[in-house]
């Protein structure tokens, strides 16, 4: 048996003011779903500060606990580390910029317990409640079109930060996905398909960020990444 229910982690670079708020709200959240959970802060490499508060946290709530990094690792080699290192049934995570309404919180660890392997929010399910510049609203579903078209998948929104696990059937997982930092989570939902693994995909609300950290680079990493895997995928089944 797993010391805990639930572990949620937040992966963090240089986001303390958003710590302030997303902390106090997961622990909220939480409580109100399980008497058994963890909330990890991945931090990756910060220098604001972010380690510090949750340091201060650790202090005051045996609940929090601080994965830091003195150098970064990319977002999605953080979320590995944290999801390796604890004793969770279930394993979540989600923005710290509380981008996806974390009232959704519940129904997402909710698809675990009821047998799914991976659930992800949507941003683009005809359901889904979202504000977005027209801008990132046309590259996303561009994006999103170019993974279904290229990699096969069924699902609509592969890049929502609002993402849970059965633990034991993501661990297999990881040592195969390749991305550190943003393809992370689009790697992980194709190759869990590939697999076979049940995956439920089910509508949020969604209010964009101006603090966003993704930049032209990594939008062009990213679709760079979707022909690779393919190439990948395509390797192995040879």
């Amino acid at each position: 048996m797993s010391e805990y229910e639930v572990c949620a982690v937040l992966p963090v670079f240089n986001d303390r003011e958003a710590l302030e708020t997303a902390i106090p709200a997961s622990l909220g959240a939480l409580e109100e779903i399980t008497g058994s959970f963890l909330l990890v802060v991945a931090e990756d490499g910060s220098t604001d500060g972010s380690p510090e508060l949750v340091r201060e946290w650790e202090k005051r709530d045996p609940r929090v606990r601080l994965f830091h990094s003195d150098e970064r690792l990319g977002r999605g080699e953080a979320l590995n580390r944290a999801f390796r290192s604890v004793d969770a049934d279930i394993v979540c995570y989600y923005d710290v910029d509380l981008a996806t309404d974390i009232a959704h919180l519940g129904e997402l660890i909710g698809a675990i317990r009821d047998g799914y392997d991976i659930a992800t929010g949507s941003r683009l399910m005809r359901e889904s409640d979202i504000v977005r510049t027209q801008e990132r609203e046309v590259a996303s579903r561009g994006y999103n079109m170019l993974v279904r078209t290229v990699l096969g998948s069924t699902l609509q929104d592969h890049q929502c930060g609002f993402k849970a696990f059965r633990r034991s059937r993501l661990l297999p997982l990881i040592p195969e996905v390749e991305s550190h930092h943003w393809f992370w989570d689009t790697e992980v939902l194709v190759r869990g398909q590939k697999r076979g693994y049940r995956i439920k995909e089910f509508p949020v609300r969604w209010r964009t960020s101006d603090k966003t950290t993704v930049r032209f680079k990594d939008v062009f990493e990213m679709g760079s990444a979707i022909f690779r895997l393919r190439w990948q995928l395509h390797a192995q089944k040879d």
